[in-house]
């Protein structure tokens, strides 16, 4: 269609990353929306490989090494791709075969560590790959540094802009904690229209991030054996842990009821927006759903899959979270916590300080 000047008003896109870079927001209720990213990480990706070339840190014969067992790598690996950089994924063994497929398709070389370290798990054992492949290239690679460049955080701008222009900036912002990059990142720019915007965080059980002990998570793509720079704990108004079994059912709940398909960090999120929207109807909650469904078919989706796994529940869909008193000790299936945006020293130490009268 021309809007009388002979040029169309909607211009094809130049490339997968320009295309889809930010979700589509879907209302799932009177006051709760999902914001549905085919993967979301592309974004911080795009970013932070434009803003390196435009500082001179990445140099066009340089290749380009990161740690990620999820769409990060994905999102890399197009952006890579575009821009034609070699590129080298550490991931472990939790990466499935599909993505591990398609990064090999985009030309990235994927090393997976099937050794963890004794401090950090797979995290720290990717880490120590990773700089030691530095080591041997020297000068000629570019490491983005996910969990801790500021650009993977101001990345959300666009999609904190997209937000306001669609449902205003005094929000409550549901959203799974990783880097830390896109619940801290899109909030930071929320509340410099609106201070009063919340922030729900929602972390899985046995990881570090938000006090919980170390441990194994059947839950993946949220979490963390490491404490990322990113996370800035004094944003968060609230957070909670869910349990992967619960997390699967949410997900199966969100496309049988609003044909949304997704992965298991956007039915994490989506079981505590749910609640939150409910909870309190005078607010405009959205939830950020980090990717789709398509690497889960062969698990989440598949009912044998989730019962040789431990995570079949009867699909029952809770309705509400426990309260803990403190979240080194929530337990599954969900609990809550109200962090009021403390530092994580703050909230630790409350414990240590409440034991130490006793």
């Amino acid at each position: 269609m021309s809007n009388g000047t002979g040029v169309r008003e909607h211009q094809p896109f130049s490339d997968y990353s320009a295309a889809y870079a930010l979700p589509r927001v879907i209302r799932c209720g009177p006051n709760l929306y999902l914001a549905q990213f085919a993967f979301m990480k592309l974004l911080p990706a795009k970013y932070i490989i434009e803003q390196a070339l435009a500082r001179g840190t990445l140099k066009r014969e340089a290749t380009v090494l990161e740690t990620s067992s999820g769409t990060f790598a994905l999102g890399l690996a197009v952006v890579c791709r575009e821009y034609g950089f070699r590129l080298e994924i550490f991931t472990d063994p939790v990466m499935d075969k599909g993505l591990e497929n398609r990064l090999n398709s985009l030309g990235a070389q994927v090393s997976i560590l099937t050794e963890k370290a004794k401090h950090g798990g797979y995290q720290r054992s990717r880490l120590d790959a990773l700089q030691a492949r530095m080591t041997q290239l020297g000068s000629s690679c570019f490491w983005p540094r996910q969990y801790e460049t500021p650009d993977n955080p101001e990345a959300y701008q666009r999609f904190a802009d997209q937000i306001i222009d669609i449902l205003g900036a005094d929000v409550t912002l549901v959203g799974s904690v990783g880097s830390g990059g896109s619940t801290c990142g899109t909030i930071k720019h929320l509340r410099g229209k609106a201070p009063g915007a919340r922030l729900v965080g929602v972390d899985t059980f046995n990881s570090v991030i938000f006090g919980q002990p170390d441990g194994e998570r059947k839950l993946r793509g949220l979490g963390n054996s490491l404490v990322p720079r990113n996370v800035k704990h004094e944003l968060y108004d609230e957070v909670h842990f869910v349990s992967a079994s619960l997390a699967f059912t949410a997900t199966l709940a969100l496309h049988e009821r609003n044909a949304i398909f997704a992965g298991p960090t956007s039915g994490a999120s989506y079981i505590v927006g749910r609640w939150r929207a409910r909870l309190y109807p005078e607010e405009t909650v959205i939830v950020i759903c980090p990717d789709e469904g398509h690497r889960y078919m062969e698990t989440v989706y598949d009912r044998l899959w989730r019962k040789q796994n431990g995570c079949l529940d009867d699909r029952i869909l809770l309705d509400c979270p426990a309260t803990e008193e403190h979240p080194s000790t929530a337990l599954p299936p969900w609990n809550r916590y109200r962090w009021n945006r403390r530092s994580r020293e703050a909230v630790l130490n409350r414990l240590e300080k409440s034991d130490a009268t006793r």
